[in-house]
């Protein structure tokens, strides 16, 4: 081997590593933008991470996730979506519906999935539930038909309640389409219903304050992404006034509210995980049907019925799905 031939061989054994290296494929990086709190809502990171991780994508290892929270303020959104777009992620996992639709009106280009508690065809996310179309697909949760079912569930456990009051909260599409549900029902019940508008913390104290001094026997909390991250002190504010109430999911019962009755988020961000793996594979999302998990559960509080001095009805305990002693 002469000279240059040694030479050439030592510089292609210098380059090689680098130029290898920059054939390989970064790190993909999600993007998790969502309506609500971060402390409040990191349970779903964890779902999210245990579906991801079911595709065999984990954060820090193979995969990257940017976390956009708009901290309950909705106007927020756009922004927060824009930048997830300039910073070129490769897929957006957005909730609730607000956030799924910012993000939809931010990209075109990049992949969506989306988690709503409405219909996602009348709100323009998806062409249909089978064929979603462009570059979105997601799941939708019933979160507007249960209301009717909750009002249900209270007037059986409290027949003699009286008036009823439904605390909501006007910015959220689904907060206002819900209380609208609960209205009808309301009246084919024959139970007077008295609609709460809040628009942020302060109201709170003063809606529970004037749920004393109308003697209003019941409470159903809408569901919205605000009510979601204040569950704490929403169940704590019910049982200092003693108003039995009834909440959207189990989050609410497990921080001491009385009663829930929806479906299961930890499972629907699990499922959203699963979705952004099957896309960073290489699935497209017109591809995916929007999936609307039938996973219901209906979760009482002995403790919270305790305390409120109530006595359950069988009836109601047979069908309930999880009994917190």
């Amino acid at each position: 081997m002469n000279r240059r031939q040694f030479i050439a061989v030592i510089v292609g054994a210098a380059t090689w590593p680098l130029s290898a290296r920059a054939q390989q494929p970064a790190t993909p990086v999600i993007g998790m933008l969502n309506s609500g709190m971060a402390d409040a809502n990191a349970f779903m990171v964890t779902a999210l991470r245990r579906g991801l991780e079911e595709i065999g994508y984990v954060e820090g290892r193979n995969v990257g996730i940017e976390y956009r929270w708009a901290g309950d303020q909705q106007d927020r959104l756009p922004a927060l979506a824009a930048d997830l777009v300039q910073r070129r992620v490769a897929v957006i996992a957005a909730g609730p519906t607000a956030a799924a639709l910012a993000a939809k009106a931010a990209t075109t280009t990049i992949p969506i999935v989306f988690q709503s508690g409405r219909d996602p065809v009348a709100d323009g996310l998806v062409a249909s539930f089978n064929r979603p179309g462009g570059n979105i697909t997601g799941l939708s949760q019933l979160a507007v038909e249960l209301g009717a079912k909750r009002l249900d569930l209270l007037h059986k456990l409290i027949p003699n309640a009286g008036l009823v009051a439904v605390l909501a909260f006007p910015q959220s599409v689904v907060s206002r389409e819900q209380v609208a549900d609960l209205q009808q029902a309301a009246h084919a019940l024959g139970v007077p219903l008295r609609v709460l508008n809040i628009s942020d913390d302060r109201d709170l104290d003063a809606a529970f304050a004037s749920l004393v001094e109308q003697h209003a026997g019941a409470l159903i909390v809408s569901a919205s992404a605000f009510f979601f991250s204040r569950r704490d002190r929403l169940a704590t504010l019910a049982a200092r006034h003693a108003i039995p109430t009834v909440y959207q999911s189990r989050e609410f019962t497990s921080a001491g509210g009385l009663m829930s009755y929806g479906g299961d988020f930890s499972d629907v961000y699990r499922l959203i995980g699963v979705y952004v793996g099957r896309i960073l594979k290489g699935e497209k999302p017109a591809d995916l049907p929007v999936v609307q998990p039938n996973k219901l559960e209906l979760v009482i509080n002995l403790k919270a019925a305790k305390a409120l001095g109530l006595e359950l009805p069988g009836a109601v305990l047979a069908i309930a799905d999880e009994v917190i002693e």
